[in-house]
């Protein structure tokens, strides 16, 4: 266990005390504040390695922390947040926050950012694979193999077939594939997901038919 304190400020009740959940089981000290108010009192009165913090709270919302907490080198941000717009994102940096994860998100992918952020490292995992029929995705060497043989899949095609393939049998928005997947300033829009997923089908064949068009949702693997 390390002894990183980290204050999350979050107002939704089905979210803020599973992210302190998370974080704490990830060993850290976690601290949930459900208010602005609250979240600038506790900035001003203790010491933090680290805020997670949600832009729409009731009493002050995260814009105004940013802005207060701006010429606060030692408080380091995190955005968790369901406002996904450019304009957001870009108004978050410029007042100084370190990073952005949109909601809806994986408790996992939180974590594994504010380990990097922390400049902590988790321990390295076993080599392990999943299977896709007659392919096997290995993640660690982020390669699909058919007979031993690795298959001509791109980067983005692999971080998309990883999220895929992690979560069998659930559906996944185009936006939320392109925020798992691809990056942050690359080209993220739907048509662009659309167009992965029609070469990982080709490229994987009869395999490929498992990922299956969930219409007016998006994507989902079907394991069966």
């Amino acid at each position: 266990m390390n002894t990183s304190r980290i204050l999350v400020v979050e107002d939704d009740p089905q979210i803020g005390p599973k992210v302190a959940a998370g974080l704490q089981r990830a060993g850290y000290d976690t601290t949930l504040a459900t208010d602005g108010p609250t979240a600038r009192a506790a900035v001003a009165k203790h010491s933090w390695d680290l805020v997670i913090l949600d832009l729409m709270l009731p009493g002050e919302d995260g814009f105004s922390l940013l802005t207060a907490w701006k010429d606060r080198n030692s408080v380091p941000v995190i955005v968790l947040t369901a406002q996904t717009s450019l304009d957001d994102r870009l108004r978050s940096f410029s007042l100084g926050a370190m990073d952005w994860l949109p909601k809806p998100f994986f408790m996992e992918e939180l974590v594994a950012r504010v380990r990097t952020r922390l400049g902590h490292t988790a321990p390295k995992p076993q080599a392990h694979r999943l299977v896709i029929g007659d392919c096997e995705l290995d993640l660690d060497r982020r390669s699909v193999f058919r007979d031993q043989v690795a298959l001509s899949l791109t980067t983005h095609e692999i971080n998309l077939l990883v999220v895929l393939v992690s979560h069998p049998d659930r559906a996944f928005t185009r936006d939320q594939l392109a925020n798992r997947a691809l990056p942050a300033d690359g080209n993220r829009e739907r048509r662009t997901v659309d167009s992965h997923i029609s070469r990982i089908r080709k490229k994987l064949g009869a395999d490929g038919e498992r990922i299956h068009t969930v219409f007016g949702v998006g994507y989902r693997y079907d394991s069966a």
